[in-house]
């Protein structure tokens, strides 16, 4: 056995391969998208109001522009997480991991439809309720969004 495991279960090391497999593509993303708002909300003429006005630097950019450019991160975020679900039913065929992923693999294998259609469900469920907690988010960030 290696410094970094290519399979199995254990301690820590096991899963360093598939967390780096899993957020290398979705950490640049989100990171272009956090730049993208950034950039624009910071030259915005409220931000050039509260500089004016006195306030912190850290204030400026952590309490108003950063405030005001999350709901498209999040709504990426959300995305991302999705897309996370998804792959991690290949993660976990290629590292060897007992999941969700690998239980829905090893069951169209051997053509086993019921264990096929639970793991979709449940799939499908994690994936609404994640849905479900962005919507709930963009009301507590927004109070636009509020009714």
């Amino acid at each position: 056995m290696g410094i970094l495991p290519t399979s199995g279960t254990g301690g820590w090391e096991f899963w360093v391969m598939p967390i780096f497999v899993l957020m290398l593509r979705p950490f640049g993303l989100l990171v272009q998208v956090v730049r993208g708002t950034m950039l624009s909300s910071l030259a915005s003429p409220y931000i050039k109001t509260a500089r004016a006005k006195g306030l912190a630097r850290h204030s400026v950019v952590f309490g108003h522009a950063l405030r005001n450019s999350l709901l498209p991160v999040i709504t990426v975020a959300g995305d991302l997480a999705t897309g996370l679900i998804n792959g991690a039913v290949i993660v976990e065929s290629v590292f060897g991991w007992p999941g969700i992923g690998k239980l829905m693999i090893d069951s169209i294998i051997q053509r086993d439809f019921a264990v096929v259609q639970s793991t979709i469900l449940v799939t499908a469920t994690a994936i609404f309720i994640l849905n479900i907690l962005i919507d709930l988010l963009y009301a507590v960030l927004d109070p636009r969004v509020r009714y």
